[in-house]
């Protein structure tokens, strides 16, 4: 059988299956038949492409190669993460950090496994005296599959390790909050907590707290500084309730530099939380 056609099939019982597919069937969408199977097949090559290529290597395949070797004196940082990094990377990020040799390697929806994987090429081979990871707020919430908190942390410490045995400072940051109530751009209400709920998120963000002092990394704290004092993510830095708007970034922005900072300076010493500098 023809992979593409067997990807095809197993998409289309994948999607008859779905919770979302079979409410459809119980109660007729308006939407015109012909909307419904091109998002059906816009679903379709998704999920195809990542049945053929899981961790998305190839999405800075290209943008990898045409990076030059980096010289003794600069000081290239690299930003791994999910959406969160994304979406500050291509828009914004020139404007954040005019100048910097700073480089986004994030992509949406990834979780700690998917970037393990890809972090060879997407961040070791790339020689930055830095990496900036952010990421966790995608495997509580199941992206890839269940996920406990022991293997979040399994992942975030193996990629800790992958860049320290190359002589890469590394930064974890701390995982964002997040609030009920916020909307897509369309309008439609979001709810948060039912996926990332706040206690979980509270867990992962001590055991990475203690795991940089623990091993000399630096904690960047994004938490503290975008929480409000009923521990959701303050209203007026998102629009959704989980991905940063440009003041929600404008709060990150100078604590990434912190933190930078500090791991430039660091060579051995207790990790500190760049909100104590």
């Amino acid at each position: 059988m023809h992979r593409s056609f067997a990807l095809s099939c197993l998409s289309l019982t994948a999607l008859f299956f779905h919770p979302a597919f079979s409410r459809a069937q119980a109660a007729p969408d308006a939407t015109p038949l012909s909307k419904q199977v091109a998002s059906l097949e816009e679903r379709i090559a998704r999920e195809e492409k990542i049945l053929l290529d899981w961790p998305n290597l190839s999405r800075y395949r290209e943008a990898n190669a045409s990076v030059a070797p980096a010289s003794a004196a600069e000081l290239r940082v690299v930003f791994m993460g999910d959406s969160i990094t994304d979406m500050w990377v291509l828009p914004r990020f020139g404007e954040f950090f005019p100048g910097k040799p700073y480089i986004g390697r994030g992509i949406s929806g990834q979780t700690t496994p998917q970037m393990l994987i890809r972090f060879r090429p997407d961040v070791l081979a790339l020689q930055p005296k830095v990496v900036v990871i952010l990421a966790g707020t995608n495997d509580i919430a199941g992206n890839t599959g269940p996920m406990t908190l022991e293997e979040i942390e399994g992942n975030l410490s193996s990629m800790s390790q992958l860049a320290r045995a190359k002589g890469i400072r590394v930064v974890l940051s701390s995982v964002l909050p997040v609030y009920d109530g916020g909307h897509t751009p369309d309008g439609k209400p979001l709810v948060m907590t039912d996926r990332r709920p706040p206690e979980k998120i509270l867990a992962l963000n001590s055991w990475i707290k203690d795991y940089a002092a623990q091993n000399h990394d630096i904690y960047l704290d994004y938490f503290s500084a975008m929480v409000d004092d009923q521990g959701f993510l303050k209203r007026d830095l998102s629009e959704d309730g989980l991905h940063p708007n440009k003041a929600g970034y404008a709060v990150m922005a100078p604590l990434a530099e912190k933190a930078i900072a500090t791991a430039l300076g660091t060579k051995k010493g207790p990790g500190r939380p760049c909100s104590e500098l």
